[in-house]
């Protein structure tokens, strides 16, 4: 089964946007194989506009001369990821991440290069044009370089499965497809036919769709056609969207299974915003940090990190290497919130082995408080707890923390 557990991985989004670089990839796979892999981490995902030569920070050039080859599929950019000359494209990045016992994966936009409908390119293993599936009114409103497709065509659906058998030639294990999963219900064919593309391009690769929120009631839809969804907007290192996050988690968290996966985005932890400012770094307490680590894997969300790895300093290495914590996405099932208030939250997470279950609770509040979990969700009680930030057991009785604002705890608990 393609992503029978919640993807593990790093994103280069939070930290180059759409600079992205070959040698900042390598540099982020090689620490990730030495510090992370052994943690369950294997994505190497190269965000937006790796086509786009002349991308220097998160802003997208409009009408760029992006690299194509002659049926219209978009290329790397050769004065950035060197590795791509003479037509290999991100077959030998790939082959250097997969050398490292990891995965690779990249950022697409829904549709067909604008250039490529213009100049009627040809698609290839087809007798269509590029300008036969493009949809000119099929436009995304944040970013200047594609048309939709005209879905119920047979050329639009053979372009999506030129890329993706292009994307298998690769080596790609992983795709992010962007400006689709809260675009219902005009992209509602566009997804099954991408979908559809995906499946049959001869090699098993994660289908990510974003942005969010995508729209809780298509679930099933979501579930039935990609591995992992975004149910929010792009997620940043903020409190207030940091809180706003438990009333997503507690209305997507029954969907959450093997195979599909409420994407609650990325970890903007460590090194952000690294083409603005090289010094730059999360804004995210520590307690905020935990927090959200354990709400993520509590909810069993795709674990995405978005700083610049090799930065990392010790206590973001600590927060990404707690194999305890990690294991609640793998261990744990039918996870969801007991208790939620304004200042505070619980949530119980049974565990597979019905030897017992995680519970965590958060302070929500800008005060240090006192939260006990609610004795009514402990069932029959239980015979050990170990909270897993501090290591600390606790032999019976009530799960119980002192946190400060914005913190978490979390325990593995044993009946």
């Amino acid at each position: 089964m393609i992503a029978q557990y919640p993807p593990m991985g790093w994103n280069s989004w939070d930290c180059y946007g759409a600079a992205v670089t070959e040698d900042t990839v390598r540099r982020n796979a090689a620490y990730m194989a030495k510090y992370l892999k052994p943690y369950g981490w294997e994505y190497i995902v190269v965000d937006i506009q790796w086509y786009q030569p002349t991308a220097v920070n998160h802003a997208y050039a409009p009408f760029s001369d992006a690299v194509m080859d002659g049926f219209g599929r978009l290329l790397p950019a050769e004065n950035r990821f060197p590795s791509a000359s003479g037509g290999r494209g991100f077959g030998p990045l790939a082959d250097y991440v997969h050398s490292l016992g990891l995965k690779f994966g990249i950022h697409i936009m829904r549709g067909l290069p604008r250039m490529a409908a213009h100049r009627r390119l040809p698609i290839f293993g087809s007798g269509f044009t590029c300008d036969q599936a493009a949809h000119p009114n099929s436009i995304c409103a944040w970013n200047p370089d594609m048309y939709g497709l005209k879905c119920d065509l047979p050329a639009a659906r053979a372009y999506y499965d030129s890329i993706f058998q292009l994307y298998a030639q690769w080596g790609v294990d992983y795709v992010k497809c962007d400006d689709i999963a809260r675009e219902y219900p005009h992209c509602q064919r566009e997804i099954e036919v991408i979908s559809a593309a995906c499946r049959n391009c001869g090699r098993e690769i994660v289908l990510s769709l974003s942005p969010g929120p995508a729209p809780l009631e298509q679930a099933e839809h979501l579930k039935t056609y990609a591995n992992l969804w975004r149910i929010t907007d792009d997620f940043w290192d903020e409190w207030p969207l940091l809180e706003g996050m438990f009333e997503r988690a507690e209305k997507w968290c029954v969907h959450a299974g093997p195979g599909h996966w409420p994407d609650a985005d990325m970890l903007p932890v460590g090194a952000l915003r690294q083409c603005d400012d090289p010094n730059g770094w999360t804004c995210f307490t520590a307690p905020e940090q935990r927090t959200m680590m354990t709400l993520w894997c509590m909810m069993r969300s795709p674990l995405m990190i978005g700083g610049n790895l090799p930065k990392n300093d010790d206590f973001t290495l600590r927060l990404l290497t707690n194999g305890p914590l990690l294991a609640i996405e793998k261990d744990s099932w039918c996870a969801h919130p007991v208790r939620r208030t304004a200042e505070e939250c619980a949530w119980l997470a049974p565990r597979k082995d019905g030897a017992g279950f995680y519970a965590a609770v958060f302070n929500l509040s800008d005060q240090e408080r006192r939260i006990a979990f609610p004795r009514e969700a402990l069932e029959s009680g239980f015979s050990r707890a170990t909270e897993l930030w501090t290591g600390k057991e606790n032999d019976g009785g009530e799960l119980v923390a002192c946190l400060p604002p914005h913190d978490a705890a979390v325990w593995r608990v044993e009946r």
